[in-house]
């Protein structure tokens, strides 16, 4: 059985080379860390998604989304069947330095990690794609 994908987007907000990360409660990616991000409700565009996502995950209002990267991201069970299925924008956004990051909904923890801390902690391939993807950019 074929389903459309459902659209999802996270925000990537970085402060002095540390990216805001959430540790997620609930699947698809559940006790690991990942942008803050969810599902978009009906209506409402990939970049409204990341924002109200990131503000109800982080309590940080963020502005000015920019579309990053896109990911096609089916997950199966062991016996191949079709679990879950996002279509997930992933957008850089921009935030008040001064803003402090307070875990709610969704995310369980939150910190602010460099990349070779990111290397190091359970994340989803995407969010190692877009970190390495960040770094290559600026060398």
């Amino acid at each position: 059985m074929t389903s459309l994908p459902r659209a999802a987007s996270s925000a990537i907000l970085e402060r002095n080379g540390r990216f805001l990360l959430v540790l997620r409660r609930n699947p698809p990616s559940a006790d690991m860390y990942a942008f803050p991000g969810g599902r978009a409700e009906p209506g409402e565009s990939a970049a409204d998604t990341a924002l109200r996502e990131l503000a109800e995950e982080t309590g940080i209002l963020a502005r000015n989304p920019r579309l990053f990267e896109t990911y096609d991201l089916p997950t199966h069970a062991k016996d191949g069947t079709l679990t879950s299925h996002f279509f997930l924008s992933v957008f850089l956004v921009d935030a008040d330095e001064d803003t402090i990051a307070e875990a709610a909904d969704d995310a369980a923890e939150i910190g602010w990690f460099s990349p070779d801390e990111i290397r190091l902690l359970p994340v989803p391939a995407s969010v190692l794609e877009c970190i390495e993807r960040l770094e290559r950019s600026r060398s």
